[in-house]
């Protein structure tokens, strides 16, 4: 994959206080290429940043206030909406690896020539693509209910996805509370704190992504899961692989499969947790996360 070329950014505000938390921090737009991408920057400018990388169907606002918080307390933390989602213009793309070039595009948009990356789901496998096609710009790695390019039931998350939001249409129920969290009194409880911490921004919230974006990115994720399983022996960055021990969009065992097919990999799973494992256990993800990202 070719480098973007580099295009000189819109100028936009000065970045807000580092002291700022989530649910205040100013949603800011970075224009490139002629695509304008929203995003949020928040925390010490010291350090490596720290560039989020979000899930199907998510906007700005769908972000843990408790993980960013958490993590921004002593690094940089950037997340931004995908072309063509939420309050990002352009078209959706249809690919991972065209995901993983706007995201490219995106963080050079920003002057920054090295960034540690956090990748939730299918911000997960954008992140492994930008590892493998543009190394030099990522220094560690954070993956996070997500799984390899082939992997075991990838496929499928098309259908999940449709019969859980169906189930939450019925129930009157938000479609995260099934597709996040398992079934068990904790797993309930765990869904119903983190779609309450969801709601804590009321003022310049996101728009929500529209139903064509979201068909698109089903179908980008669709096609990761029927690729041809990459080399992950390329990425040498280290990487910190995490996920609940019971994830039905993105089957657990694929989190075991990137660690052991990266060559410096730390596992950590969940119990009794989904595919938001990190949300359900955010203070213990947040302390591994930090010290993980503090080392030389």
């Amino acid at each position: 994959m070719k480098a973007p070329k580099r295009v000189r950014p819109t100028p936009s505000p000065a970045p807000q206080d580092s002291a700022a938390t989530y649910k205040d921090a100013v949603t800011r737009t970075v224009e490139v290429a002629g695509v304008r991408h929203a995003y949020r920057d928040l925390g010490p400018r010291t350090g490596t940043p720290v560039v989020f990388l979000t899930h199907l169907a998510a906007v700005l606002d769908n972000w843990d206030p408790r993980v960013v918080d958490g993590i921004a307390a002593e690094r940089r933390v950037i997340t931004f909406d995908n072309r063509g989602v939420g309050a990002s213009t352009g078209t959706t793309p249809a690919t991972v690896a065209e995901m993983a070039r706007d995201a490219v595009t995106f963080i050079r948009a920003l002057g920054l020539d090295q960034v540690d990356l956090h990748g939730f789901s299918l911000g997960g496998m954008i992140a492994q693509e930008i590892a493998l096609t543009e190394p030099q710009l990522v220094r560690r790695m954070i993956l996070t209910g997500t799984g390899p390019a082939g992997g075991p039931g990838i496929k499928y998350v098309t259908r999940v996805s449709h019969l859980d939001s169906l189930r939450a249409l019925l129930t009157l129920t938000d479609p995260k509370q099934y597709l996040f969290f398992t079934r068990t009194a904790a797993g309930k409880r765990a869904g119903k704190e983190f779609l309450a911490r969801l709601k804590e921004r009321t003022a310049d919230r996101d728009k929500a992504i529209s139903p064509r974006a979201y068909l698109t990115q089903l179908k980008a994720i669709h096609r990761w899961g029927l690729q041809t399983p990459q080399d992950l022996s390329a990425i040498t960055q280290p990487v910190l692989v995490a996920n609940g021990d019971a994830d039905r969009m993105v089957p657990s065992r694929n989190s075991t499969d990137l660690a052991r097919r990266l060559p410096d990999s730390e596992l950590e799973i969940y119990p009794d947790a989904g595919h938001g494992g990190i949300f359900q256990y955010h203070q213990q993800f947040v302390t591994r996360a930090l010290a993980f990202l503090a080392r030389p």
